[in-house]
This record gives C-alpha cells, structure tokens and sequence, in this order.
C-alpha cells in the first residue's frame, strides 16, 4: 500500500521539460529583460530601445506579455506534443503581427526619416518559439509532407505580412522601398549565381563521381585536388582567379562578349563551381560504394550490362546519398554567393557591405535575410526530398 501511496504522488507531482527550460528562460527575457524594438530619428544615428509596453498600445502590449508567458509555462512542462506546437505557431503570427503594429505605433505621423526595426527582444522570442515549434515537430515526428506543410504555413503568413502592408513601416521596408528595383536584379543574380554553379558541379561531378568509382587508382587523386581546393578562403579563391580570367578576357576572342572578366560574375562563379565538386563527387563515390553487392550480383546474373546496372540498380539505390551533396552544395553555395559583390558578381551581399560601409543596419539585413531564408528553404525542400526517395522509407513508416 505504501508503495501504492508514493507511485501515486510521483504521478501527481510537477514534470518539467530540460529544453522547455531554456526556452523558457529565453521567452522571459526576451519579453521583460530585452527591447522589444529601437527607434531612430534617421537610419544611421543611435537608436533608442523600446520594451514591449513601450511599443505597443497596451492592450496589444499587455496581450503579448500574456501570450508569451502562457508560451514559457507551456514550454516549461511536459506538455502534449500539439499543444506545443500551437502555442508556438500562435506565437510567432503575434509577433510577425504586432512588430508592425510596434513601428506604425512609433513612427510620428507624416515622417519619412524616422526608423523602427526589431530590436534584441523581438529576435530571442522568435528564436525560442521557432525552437519550441522544432522540437515539437521532432517529437511528433511527422512525415516530410507535413514538415512541407508547417514551413509553407510559416512563409505565407510571411508573405501575407508583406503584401498586406503590416511591415511597410519597419525601417527594413523602408530601405525595400528605395531599392526595390534593385533589390530584384540582385536577387535574380544570387540566385543564378547559387543554381547556376551547382548546375554545372552536378553536370560535372556525376560523371567525375562515377568514374572515381570505377577506377579505384584514379580517386584518391581527384579527392585529393579537391579537398585542396576546399580548404582556400573564399575571398582568396575570388582573389587568384581575377588574374586568370582576366588573361582570357583579354586574349581569348568573344570571351568578354559572354561575360568573362577578371572581376564580376566570372570569377566568383568559377569559384563556388569549384567549391561545389567536392560534395558532389564524394557523395556520389559514397553512395555507389553502398549499394548493397546482392543487387549488383542479381542484376548481373540476369544478364544487365554496367550500364544498364548503374541506370537501373546502382543511380537509384544511390541516388539519396547524391542529393545530400547537392543539397550541401545548395546551402553552402547560397551563403558563399553573398561574398561574391566584394568583387562585382553582385547577389544580395551588395546590401550587406553597403550597409556596414554606411552603418546601416537595416540595410544589411535586407540582404542578409532573404540570404537565410532562401537557404533555409532550400534545407528543408531538399530533407524532405533525400527522406521521400530513401529505399527503406515506407518499411520505417510501417515500424
């Protein structure tokens, strides 16, 4: 009975959550400790740090102390997985919501000069409730459709902010708005730049991979040049095929015609082409070395030639493996491409190093954001792809 009695309280008694902890602690000084948001008379001079309280109405101000709180308690106990995954969503649409309605709040009518942009606070909210919004799909443990689906969800309420208007007067639109057009070109170069080079690297690299496979003598060598080649800077990897190319565009009739220069897309280009083979080739010398010898032995006991056996039993099996190193070249390739404007290939670094050489924050996050959300879009379509196309997807289900 007594055993009975003290199974009973340990029941009954309070659990709470380790990581739920940290968020927790996150949550409650991003909304009390931290600024909710700055502002500044103009875009370069000091800023003066606003509290929750102090850049919301109050009814909006009490509100969000109200939610976020309630958010801390929920991620602080052993809570059930949805419920979690609830209050985290209902949280950051808040927060995306209301820093709008913070910089309207702030901004004094009919000026044009003042700055309102999220300050420390804001970020460590957002940060604690996207990890509470991870971690409660971790624990759930969904399919890659539905990954797909949350993220969608997370990017339309995104777009909804934007083309709805409720961001137009944070001081990151703002700086859109004077740059709109040039924003655009710059962003259809970085992307170019990012899919382009990995486009070549697979074109490339496929072949290259297959016959390090093969021909066992040759890869080592090949591995070996390229690892070589992954351990020089970026910067100094722009910097030493400025020469070169250069030489080309001088020399070589009709070479600048199609855009080779020592300076400008050419080079950084050839670069994170470069910086690209190596995921490329390793990952599919990796992924041929694992397809299991039965099937290679039964496909060649029914007669299959090598290439019949790589198209039909070998890429296939493999193929899971090879998108994991194109979706590292991705990622890899859309940080890398941002350094490019150092040397003209332009990209959203353009916005980045214009904004440090003003002292302009705002202006670097406008390129530093989209820079991050590509790439972590691009991290999430290509997980759930490499999940959806591995072999022993549906038997792992099934368990």
């Amino acid at each position: 009975m007594a055993i009975g009695i003290i199974q009973k309280k340990e029941r009954l008694a309070f659990r709470f959550d380790k990581l739920g902890l940290i968020i927790a602690i996150l949550v409650l000084y991003g909304a009390f400790l931290a600024p909710f948001a700055t502002f500044r008379a103009n875009r370069i001079i000091q800023g003066e740090a606003r509290a929750i309280l102090e850049a919301l109405p109050p009814p909006l101000g009490y509100g969000l102390l109200a939610l976020v709180v309630a958010g801390a308690a929920v991620a602080f106990a052993r809570t059930p997985r949805l419920l979690r995954m609830a209050v985290a969503l209902a949280a950051l649409a808040a927060l995306a919501l209301l820093i709008g309605v913070a910089a309207d709040h702030l901004t004094p009518p009919d000026n044009s000069f003042a700055r309102v942009s999220p300050a420390s606070g804001f970020w460590v909210l957002v940060f604690a409730f996207s990890l509470l919004l991870a971690d409660a799909l971790t624990r759930l443990n969904p399919g890659p459709g539905l990954r797909l689906f949350v993220f969608a969800g997370v990017l339309v309420l995104a777009g909804g902010m934007l083309v709805t208007g409720r961001w137009d007067d944070l001081s990151i639109m703002k700086e859109y708005a004077n740059r709109a057009e040039l924003f655009w070109t710059e962003a259809g170069r970085h992307v170019t730049l990012a899919l382009g080079s990995l486009a070549a690297a697979t074109v490339v690299g496929l072949p290259l991979g297959i016959l390090c496979h093969r021909v066992e003598r040759l890869r080592a060598g090949v591995l070996s040049v390229l690892n070589a080649i992954q351990t020089i800077p970026s910067i100094a990897l722009f910097g030493i095929l400025i020469a070169p190319l250069g030489w080309v565009a001088a020399n070589v009739p009709g070479a600048a015609a199609i855009g080779i220069r020592g300076i400008g897309a050419a080079p950084a280009f050839v670069a994170l082409f470069l910086y690209s083979l190596l995921p490329v080739v390793a990952n599919t010398v990796v992924g041929l070395a694992g397809v299991p010898h039965a099937a290679t032995d039964a496909a060649r006991g029914i007669g299959m030639t090598d290439r019949q056996r790589l198209v039909a039993i070998e890429f296939p099996l493999a193929f899971p493996v090879i998108l994991t190193g194109i979706r590292i070249v991705l990622v890899q390739n859309i940080g890398l491409a941002t350094i490019a404007a150092l040397i003209g290939g332009g990209g959203f670094g353009v916005f980045v190093f214009q904004g440090v050489g003003q002292t302009a924050m705002d202006l670097v996050l406008l390129g530093a954001i989209p820079t991050v959300v590509l790439a972590f879009t691009a991290a999430i379509v290509l997980d759930a792809l490499i999940e959806m196309t591995m072999p022993n997807r549906s038997r792992g289900n099934a368990a």
